[in-house]
């Protein structure tokens, strides 16, 4: 496992043929490099950490970013770079994403980790508060001087591809306008989440593919498309009618980590030892946090009912309390659970 240590060193800084309009084929070549990937685990802050990476990688994941990494505290302190950033000899193609505002700080925070990856990504994308307080993800929109200067510096200063990761307005030609102004500073790779930053929280709404369509059609470089994916057939669908060449999943990634492979029903419990078994193999060091984050995702019908699973996923402080907990409630106790909560909800409501 590589965790990154000391100061990067200096060296030649790489330009793309053209100063303002980076190369096309440069990034299809690059594209094409790495197998052309179509099914891709998406960057998710505590969730898309290399054991979770390597457990969707065995179901069809063939590129996965880490986790948003704040690159002013990656820069600043060598625990958080330890901490958060960990890979191995399988994690490959493997996209590390970036959040924020200083051009300089983005491109020592990528040095860090360009020898380890395939592509540094700049997030353009998170919509939360913290996004805002900070003016970094989709806040940027804000600013495309800003984030012109970001990607170049990038492209400029480190040794791999830069990818982009945005939101879209609500306005289809300023959002045309937006992802050509970052394919023209030197993004090699869009990735395109399809709806604006208002749209979040438990009931965002519907991710608009005909705008992703209409910037995969405006632009020269690949372009990945983000949203509406819950099922394998909406994967099918979802590529073939934005004519995109690739898509991310997030939540149902997290709820179902076997989407890619195209097999539907493979069981929760399956699934969860398998995550635990990655973290034994890969990342031991990983948090109790994350993982209990990791398996209530994947439980979430069976904890809402279940006193037993839900009490002892609060409680399991290391891996081998999360095996103990999860041989000892049997996946028929979860079942019952789940009949006799049907049963009550069939029930009529009592008299008052």
């Amino acid at each position: 496992m590589f965790v990154p240590t000391g100061l990067p060193r200096c060296r030649m800084t790489i330009t793309p043929d053209a100063p303002d309009h980076p190369s096309a084929s440069r990034a299809w070549e690059h594209f094409s490099s790495m197998g052309s990937p179509r099914y891709i685990c998406a960057p998710m802050v505590d969730g898309s950490e290399l054991a979770f990476r390597q457990l969707v990688r065995r179901y069809g994941v063939q590129l996965a970013y880490t986790p948003m990494l704040h690159s002013a505290n990656f820069v600043r302190c060598p625990q958080f770079r330890r901490e958060h950033f960990t890979t191995c000899a399988g994690d490959r193609p493997l996209v590390a994403q970036f959040c924020g505002n200083q051009p300089e700080v983005v491109l020592q925070a990528a040095r860090y980790v360009e020898d380890h990856v395939d592509a540094v990504d700049l997030n353009l994308g998170c919509p939360q508060h913290i996004a805002r307080r900070g003016h970094y993800g989709a806040f940027l929109q804000d600013d495309w001087e800003l984030v012109a200067r970001i990607v170049r510096t990038l492209r400029d200063g480190c040794r791999v591809p830069v990818w982009c990761k945005i939101r879209v307005f609500d306005d289809v030609p300023r959002t045309l306008q937006y992802a050509q102004m970052l394919q023209e500073a030197g993004c090699s790779v869009l990735a395109v989440h399809g709806r604006t930053r208002e749209q979040k929280g438990q009931t965002p709404g519907p991710a608009n593919w005909d705008t992703i369509r209409a910037i995969k059609q405006h632009l020269r470089i690949p372009v990945l498309m983000n949203g509406n994916v819950q099922s394998w057939a909406d994967v099918q669908r979802g590529l073939a009618e934005t004519g995109t060449d690739g898509v991310l999943s997030a939540d149902r990634l997290l709820a179902y980590p076997a989407l890619f492979s195209g097999r539907e029903g493979i069981p929760v419990r399956q699934l969860a030892h398998e995550y635990l078994e990655c973290v034994r193999s890969y990342d031991p060091s990983t948090s109790p946090k994350i993982i209990r984050s990791h398996l209530f995702r994947l439980f979430q019908d069976e904890a809402r009912v279940n006193v037993q699973l839900r009490d002892g996923l609060l409680d399991a402080q290391s891996v081998d309390a999360f095996e103990r907990l999860l041989h000892a409630v049997k996946p028929a106790d979860a079942e019952a659970a789940l009949q006799s909560e049907d049963h009550k909800a069939s029930l009529p409501a009592p008299r008052r």
